[in-house]
């Protein structure tokens, strides 16, 4: 959460393990868009909804299949967390028709687009908050969350907040909503119901493909006042969205970071979580612990579910940053990021190496301006004031002065194109390698041993193919001997230098190299 402050057959896989069904093995990759900051189209400063519109072309021609969103109901933060009216698009970003319109141009192309829910918390300014608020006999009573039986009290939210400063200044005060009053369920299965099919016509060409259910736990903020929400809230509310569009996809992001988000995978109804554990561990750089949480991570995933496999979001720190701009590192990154299993998700700007680092505690205490760092404006140009950058925090204070948004540093869209050895195209040709061989789209995750200390290998395997995934976490050339079942193959990405002879392969990876290799059957 931290707005503000702070294979085909077994677990991991996309389908059956079905020789008749590879034909239709598809990719998804998720491009995860900070929309206020990715394209200004009207000039206001603000990245909106026909922004993202005129950059659709963009993200086919990197590959990406599917876009989820931040937030886009009406809030007085920029994040668009905290609603102030759940009903309302934020007229920053553009209004109803205009979102309805990208809905259906993403479909024409075969896209899919993902929206990012919060109905937990509301603000001061929400009907609900205001029409209640010291009125018991108010009808919104028991859609608010109050630790007083005259209502002068709403209960704080997680981390026991009660308001938030805004980075423009703005303090409002912010609440839990009684998500055990069935008058909440039930606008809760109007509002995500809409959103599937908003002219209700039975065809969902207008209608998002999923949710992103953002902080969602069993027990809200462990008060143990809002409790069983999975069996009570979410079960219900996702069983009756999937009555209404049995393809829709249910993400969620587990409250606590340090799970593997199975107990949501098993009881709350929902299709993926996120592999926060093998995110942690591909920063850690060392590769015995990304081994490690990828073969709990994708063991324990149980079969039909998944994890959204990222190194970047909106609630940390920008992976360019963390690798220190080495760019060999952030490469490998790039690598864990698409070939290990799972739906890969690349946040806007991951692609080029944007920067952001954390900026918690250092300027004006506990505020939603913390995190203006990772989610500053896309650099589309070499100069830096190019058309369309959406500068929405201009004039800001410290987080303005300090952007790392700069002209002819390297780090843009414009100046990465070009150069075949770029970032960017880097996750071009892994994105199009996937595409080419389903092995590495669907594929369950294998651990695999080698005689490196400093290489990382494991198997992607569908029942028809075999691939093998060699990544250097060395900036020095290191030695790969690695036995196999299969008996020959060849490399498909990375020196091709290595041979197979036997049951044995044995190859030289450049400092921060990958290859992968496709097995003979």
């Amino acid at each position: 959460m931290r707005k503000f402050f702070l294979g085909a057959c077994m677990a991991g896989s996309l389908i059956a393990c079905n020789p008749a069904q590879e034909a239709a093995v598809k990719d998804e990759i998720i491009y995860h868009v900070f929309q206020r900051s990715f394209y200004d189209s009207n000039g206001d400063q603000h990245g909106d909804l026909n922004g993202l519109r005129m950059k659709l072309d963009y993200l086919q021609e990197l590959g990406v299949t599917s876009i989820l969103m931040t937030p886009l109901y009406e809030s007085f933060y920029y994040h668009n967390y905290y609603s102030s009216d759940f009903s309302a698009i934020d007229s920053t970003y553009g209004t109803e028709e205009e979102f309805l319109q990208l809905v259906r141009e993403i479909h024409r192309r075969g896209m899919k687009i993902y929206m990012d829910m919060e109905t937990q918390y509301v603000t001061e300014d929400h009907t609900w908050y205001k029409d209640s608020y010291g009125n018991p006999s108010s009808s919104y009573s028991e859609y608010i969350l109050y630790d007083d039986a005259e209502q002068r009290k709403p209960s704080s939210i997680v981390f026991d907040i009660h308001d938030l400063k805004g980075y423009d200044g703005t303090v409002r005060k912010i609440t839990t909503v009684n998500l055990l009053s069935e008058k909440v369920k039930q606008y809760n299965r109007s509002l995500f119901s809409y959103w599937l099919d908003p002219n209700q016509d039975g065809n969902f060409d207008d209608g998002v493909d999923g949710f992103r259910l953002d902080h969602m736990m069993d027990d809200l903020d462990n008060k143990r006042r809002l409790t069983n929400l999975f069996k009570d809230f979410w079960v219900p509310l996702i069983d009756s969205l999937k009555s209404i569009n049995p393809a829709i996809t249910i993400m969620a992001e587990q409250a606590d970071w340090g799970s593997y988000g199975i107990d949501y995978l098993e009881n709350a109804g929902v299709d993926w979580v996120f592999g926060f554990r093998i995110q942690q561990a591909i920063r850690s750089f060392d590769k015995d612990r990304v081994a490690a949480y990828a073969d709990t991570t994708f063991a324990r995933t149980p079969q039909g579910k998944n994890q959204v496999i990222f190194i970047e979001n909106h609630d940390i720190p920008r992976f360019a940053t963390a690798m220190a701009q080495d760019e060999g590192k952030e490469k490998v990154g790039a690598t864990l990021n698409l070939l290990l299993g799972g739906i890969p998700s690349l946040y806007y700007g991951q692609e080029i190496g944007m920067l952001g680092d954390s900026y918690f505690g250092k300027y004006g205490g506990i505020t939603d301006a913390n995190e203006i760092p990772y989610r500053e404006a896309f650099e589309w140009h070499r100069d830096k004031d190019g058309e369309g950058m959406a500068y929405w925090y201009r004039g800001s204070g410290p987080w303005w002065d300090t952007s790392t948004v700069k002209s002819n540093d390297g780090i843009s869209y414009e100046e990465q194109k070009a150069d075949a050895n770029s970032l960017w195209n880097t996750y071009r040709t892994l994105i199009a390698l996937r595409k080419q061989h389903p092995v590495l789209i669907s594929g369950h995750y294998e651990p695999l041993e080698n005689t490196s200390n400093d290489i990382f290998t494991f198997l992607r395997t569908d029942g028809q193919q075999q691939a093998l995934v060699a990544v250097n976490f060395s900036a020095t050339p290191e030695q790969l001997s690695v036995s196999l079942t299969a008996k020959g193959g060849r490399t498909i990405y990375g020196n091709g230098e290595g041979r197979i002879e036997g049951s044995q392969l044995t190859s030289t990876l450049t400092g921060y190299e990958t290859q992968v290799w496709l097995l003979n059957q």
